[in-house]
Order: structure tokens, then sequence, then C-alpha cells
């Protein structure tokens, strides 16, 4: 699979240069989550999920992904996760801070209420203003980690 996978890239280079995107690779899959009652037939979480159900259900293999590569190299990966909270509804956004706690991550949002109200620590924050990256002042926009 490696080798396939190396020369798929290889194939697809001159294409991605072209369009501004890599066009093969993970990012590309298309996974179906079957949900199954007792005595009914499975069905594809996409035809009767919400959008928050959908975006849980990734977030759940996402999660395991990452206790399966903490298993089998004793490292744990940093997590990246780009705009997920404005997707979930308050209860699951609560679920996910509490479940990512102790994982490095970092995320891209619009807003930064959900962290202030759940006292989450946030050791670097950037600011996107026309076009330019800033480190931002966290006691100004009144960031707090939970220690301050």
């Amino acid at each position: 699979v490696p080798e396939n996978y190396a020369e798929q890239l290889r194939r697809s280079r001159k294409k991605d240069f072209f369009t501004g995107q890599t066009n093969v690779g993970p990012h590309r899959d298309d996974l179906s989550f079957l949900v199954k009652k007792i005595g009914t037939e499975e069905t594809d979480i996409r035809r009767f999920g919400s959008q928050g159900q959908q975006r849980t259900a990734a977030l759940s293999l996402k999660l395991a992904e990452i206790e399966l590569v903490k298993k089998m190299t004793d490292q744990t990966p940093i997590l990246l996760l780009d705009d997920v909270l404005s997707e979930l509804d308050a209860n699951r956004q609560r679920d996910l801070l509490s479940a990512i706690g102790n994982i490095q991550t970092i995320i891209t949002c619009t807003g930064l209420d959900e962290f202030v109200e759940h006292h989450f620590e946030i050791n670097q924050l950037y600011h996107i203003e026309e076009g330019k990256i800033l480190l931002a002042n966290k006691k100004a926009i009144g960031v707090n980690g939970p220690n301050e």
C-alpha cells in the first residue's frame, strides 16, 4: 500500500500544483458510519444523522485513532481541529473539550467563548486580521487560563 500511495502522489503532482491542493490522500477518503438498532437494518449516519451527529462520529474516530497511535508508538500525536466547535451543540462541545484535555491540540475557531466558558488554558493565541497573523494579548481580549 505505501508504494501504491507514493506512486499516486507522484502521478498527481502536476494536477496538485495546477489546482493548488492535494488531490490524493486520506483527506479524500469517503468513510461511512453505519448505525444499527436492534431489529432494524444498518443505516448510514449521513442519511439520518444531524450535522452535529455526523461530526461527532468523525471526531470519535479521530480520538480512537489517537489512542491507537499512542498504544502502538508510545507517543501522542498532535490533534488539529478546524472550526469544529461551531458545528457542535453545547453538550457536544463540552464533551469534546473534556476528551481532548490531555492531548496537545491546535484548534482554529472564530470565537473564544467555548474556551473561556470551560476555563481551558490557552497557551498561545493568534489573531488573524487583514491577512496578518498576530500573537494576541490574552488579557486584552479577556482570555484567562485556569490559574490566572
